[in-house]
């Protein structure tokens, strides 16, 4: 019974523990309180252990009898026998006891280690436990302030888009004051850059908002990460450490139930049975109520078990509320876009009522200025009156002037005779030797700086030497004479104010200060006294115009047949046009300055001269004209512009006129404060301004071109606008002496009309300005530029042929193509790809001009490939342009002139023929006429390579990596 009691006893306790452990890993968590309690409890079981070991001992000197039933029911009964000697037995038991004890003790110690560590792993755990949720906390912490900094970096991105866009606005606005001051045109590129900064802001704030939508999920999902990562990491930690400890506490039970079972082994046969019957039955007892209190606490872990698992349950209800707050935040946040949006297309409704009313505004400051504009003209008028009665009373006081020279010749001429007389009187006195004294009394001397003045009575002629002219020096023999009847002088007069107050009265001659105003006057044509020099000036003039009429006419017979030969629109077709301004050369007496290069660019091989516009114009540029027969413009006077024009013509220039013929500038308001009624000879009204212009209330027809908003647009459809531009045109061919014409702005009008006037006034060369944009892809390039170059040639073709036009197609590729991208300058039918390809004849490549380069830069042509670039438009067919920046101050001057030699030596023209040879990234090679070849690009290549070039070749340019052109023998 002893035997099996025991082992009952010792193996309870550890199922026990090994439900708990299982109850443990269900739960996930131990606690601290059911730990510390268990180890108390062990501590207070091997006290009363050791108080029952004591207790038995003290009762061994008696004879104990005791029954117990087995399982089945059956009483067995021991007796001890009293005679045993009980010294014997107390040694030998108290040896056991002893031994036991110690044993016991060293177990207690390794117990109390044991819980002291298992307290220590406790504490860590709860360390670490608090750790996980302080971490969890501060993680969740963290998200929701980055959620919330997140928030607010959108709201202060979305204020400064708010900021940005009203301060754009404003610059807008202020740019749209400045337009509507300026011109109507103005006005529209405004509106469009509004329109384009309002598209970028509001595609600016679309992207900013979607960011913020990407970081807000992003926030949302890193804080569910880490709230799910940190609960499933602290539910882990937690259940293996309290794997470790269950199965550490029940490694402890089991080696405490084997000692147990040991030392009741070593007590049962070492005492008396009843004894330690008597003994374990008390500590099966006593086990059994630990058990109890065992049971009670694994019934206290499975509650905090349970707790913990409502504590889990509550981190994941925060966490789908975190989640549900994200959504609401997301939510928020797609309300704060609509209300933006809202927002935005309500200051999008603000912005174009405040436009509205800038307009309105901007018409009655328009009105306002035209009032002012009218009294400033008045006050012109005014002006110009009282410069003209200046001049009248000029004219007058020269005249007067002129008349007062001649009395004052004559009156020398009359002093001159009446010194002879007296200088003879003089004579005949000294030469008797007459003293003073005795002299007749009537006779009475004065000086005049040192001249001796006879002044004869009062009623006789006076007369004195002028006093202007050189002062011839005395000899001495006179000076010693004149001592001696005059020892002494008056003081020589320095000024004029001592001569006026002087007491010596001198002959009545004109006043000094009118005597110099007249010397200083310029000579006019019928002074008597520059005849002679205006004579002069003739007849060098007559000599030099000789000169050059033979030097022309010399020129004229070295050239062949097909060189002197006109066509309409083409001119020679071996014309070398110089744009002979840019953009600011009105700042200066231009035809002054230009007039003086006529031979420098003659003999450059340049043939004509593409001048300003000539009339007088509201932009100082010439291209607002005014009054069509005014030519005092701001490049010069009428009178200048004829200089400038005989000056190329003596070179065998041509002169080529800027004439602007789709607008022209009113001089005049109607009743409504429009600019619309005409002034000088051109008198025209409304009726000669199209009616599809809104600015200028025109009651024309319909423009048959594009309208250009600055300015009123002409309705060339009216016969007597049409009769009177042909006369216009015709009285600057005749009178004024151009040779051609470069028509601005023709896509305004019809290029019928361009054909008329050109039969009317017969130019030797013709060219349209015919601008319009190339195709882009994607902020490329198109290789294909067929459509642009069609409408360039559709133009051409309504002039009737009788005009060329820009090659604005050849200059755009040539931007990309010189960059190794040579493949662009050949076609797919291997012909150049611009107007060039089509009709070389009609087309006028060039670089840049007034428009695209020089202080506007509009469109500049790419620096550094300027060489190149000249190396392509001079070898090849068409009529090229140069610009005077590029000619004369960029310094590729030498460069220019070289380029135009090859083609005059080799004959190329407006209609060579052309042949690509090579045209890829590397380079460019073509075959001009029949004696030029010209290669771009730093490929290897020379004629001697290719076996469709015969004859021999001589390399006359060599540039390296730039340009190579090479000419037959």
């Amino acid at each position: 019974m002893v035997a099996i009691l025991l082992p009952i006893a010792a193996i309870g306790p550890s199922r026990r523990f090994s439900g708990a452990k299982s109850a443990s890993y269900c739960s996930g968590r131990l606690d601290f309180e059911f730990w510390r309690r268990s180890v108390n409890s062990a501590s207070v079981s091997s006290q009363r252990r050791k108080f029952v070991h004591a207790s038995n001992w003290f009762c061994k000197s008696r004879s104990i009898v005791s029954s117990a039933k087995n399982d089945s029911g059956n009483t067995v009964e021991s007796a001890g026998d009293a005679d045993i000697s009980s010294s014997s037995m107390s040694k030998a038991e108290g040896k056991v006891t002893s031994e036991i004890l110690s044993d016991l003790r060293a177990k207690q110690k390794a117990l109390e280690k044991e819980r002291d560590k298992l307290l220590e792993d406790l504490l860590r755990s709860e360390v670490k436990q608090h750790e996980y949720v302080d971490t969890i906390m501060h993680d969740k912490e963290l998200a929701i302030a980055e959620l919330e900094a997140a928030k607010s970096l959108f709201n202060q991105k979305l204020q400064e888009t708010v900021e940005e866009k009203f301060s754009l606005e404003t610059k807008l606005v202020l740019a749209k004051q400045d337009a509507v001051e300026l011109a109507v045109q103005v006005e529209k590129l405004a509106e469009i850059a509004f329109q384009q900064a309002t598209s970028h802001i509001l595609e600016d704030c679309r992207l900013k908002v979607s960011a913020a939508e990407t970081t807000a999920a992003e926030a949302a999902y890193q804080i569910e990460e880490q709230i799910r990562n940190a609960t499933d990491a602290t539910m882990l930690s937690i259940v293996e450490e309290s794997k470790e400890a269950i199965d550490k506490a029940l490694a402890v039970a089991e080696k405490a139930g084997d000692y147990a079972t040991k030392a009741v082994a070593i007590l049962t046969d070492g005492s008396s049975p009843l004894d330690e019957i008597a003994a374990f039955q008390s500590k099966n007892i006593k086990l059994q109520n630990l058990i109890t209190e065992l049971e009670g606490q694994l019934q206290l872990a499975k509650n905090e078990i349970d707790k913990l698992k409502f504590e889990l349950d509550q981190v994941h209800t925060q966490a789908k509320e975190h989640a549900l707050r994200a959504n609401i935040a997301e939510k928020a946040m797609i309300e704060f876009q609509d209300t933006t949006k809202k927002r935005i297309l309500q200051q999008e409704e603000e912005i174009n009522s405040l436009l509205e009313k800038m307009k309105k505004d901007a018409s009655e400051r328009k009105k306002a200025a035209s009032k002012a504009m009218k009294a400033e003209l008045e006050g012109i008028k005014a002006a110009v009156d009282a410069a003209k009665e200046a001049a009248r009373a000029k004219d007058e006081v020269y005249q007067r002037r002129c008349k007062a020279l001649q009395r004052s010749l004559s009156a020398s001429e009359a002093a001159s005779e009446m010194w002879r007389q007296r200088a003879e009187a003089a004579e005949s006195l000294l030469s008797k030797g007459t003293p003073l004294g005795e002299a007749d009394e009537d006779i009475v001397l004065a000086t005049n700086g040192g001249r001796i003045d006879f002044q004869i009575d009062d009623e006789s002629q006076k007369w004195k030497l002028l006093s202007d002219g050189p002062r011839r020096e005395i000899p001495d023999w006179m000076a010693r004479r004149i001592n001696t009847f005059c020892t002494k002088f008056p003081p020589r007069k320095s000024d004029v104010s001592e001569s006026v107050t002087s007491k010596f009265k001198s002959l009545e001659l004109p006043k000094l200060e009118e005597v110099w105003s007249i010397a200083q006057e310029k000579p006019k044509q019928g002074d008597i006294l520059i005849e002679h020099v205006i004579e002069k000036e003739t007849v060098e003039k007559k000599r030099k115009a000789l000169e050059r009429a033979l030097q022309r006419k010399t020129l004229q017979l070295q050239k062949t047949p097909e060189e002197i030969k006109l066509e309409p629109g083409t001119g020679t077709g071996r014309e070398i046009v110089f744009q002979g301004f840019n953009w600011e050369s009105w700042r200066r007496k231009w035809y002054l300055d230009l007039a003086p290069k006529a031979a420098d660019l003659s003999k450059s091989g340049i043939t004509a001269v593409w001048l300003p516009p000539p009339t007088q114009s509201v932009a100082p540029q010439g291209y607002m004209p005014s009054d069509l027969y005014n030519l005092n413009s701001a490049y010069g006077s009428v009178e200048e512009l004829k200089y400038c024009i005989e000056e190329f013509h003596t070179q065998d220039l041509l002169a080529l006129g800027d004439v602007v013929l789709n607008h022209r500038c009113a001089q005049k308001q109607n009743s409504n404060g429009v600019w619309n009624i005409f002034g000088g000879k051109l008198a025209w009204g409304p009726e000669a301004i199209v009616c599809d212009d809104p600015n200028f209330q025109g009651r024309g027809n319909p423009s048959s071109g594009d309208v250009f908003h600055a300015a009123p647009n002409i309705d060339h459809s009216q016969a007597f606008v049409r009769k009177d531009i042909k006369e216009w045109l015709n009285w600057l061919r005749n009178d004024i002496g151009y040779d051609g014409w470069r028509l601005d702005f023709v896509r305004g009008f019809s290029g019928a009309y361009v054909k008329e006037y050109i039969e009317a006034s017969n130019p030797v060369f013709a060219i349209g300005e015919y601008w319009d944009s190339l195709a882009y892809e994607g902020g490329n390039l198109c290789y294909n530029q067929d459509a642009h170059r069609q409408r360039i040639i559709n133009w051409i073709n309504a002039t009737g042929g009788t005009s060329s036009a820009f090659d604005v197609t050849t200059k755009g590729i040539l931007h990309s193509a010189l960059h190794n991208q040579y493949w662009r300058l050949i076609d797919p039918q291997g012909k150049p790809s611009g107007v060039l390809g089509w009709w070389p004849s009609r087309a006028v490549t060039f670089l840049e001009n007034h428009d695209t380069g020089s202080t506007q830069g509009h469109w500049p042509f790419p620096r550094d490939k300027l060489t190149q670039g000249y190396a392509y438009i001079l070898t090849h067919p068409g009529t090229p342009v140069i610009f005077y920046d590029h000619f004369y101050d960029f310094g590729i001057r030498d460069v220019i002139t070289e380029l135009i030699e090859a083609r005059r030596r080799a004959g190329i023209h407006c209609r060579s023929s052309i042949k690509i040879f090579h045209a890829n990234n590397d380079g460019y090679v073509a075959h001009i006429g029949d004696t030029l070849v010209v290669k771009l690009g730093q490929f290897d290549w020379n004629p001697s390579k290719e076996n469709r070039l015969d004859g021999s070749w001589q390399k006359f340019v060599d540039k390296g990596s730039d340009y190579q052109i090479w000419l037959r023998q």
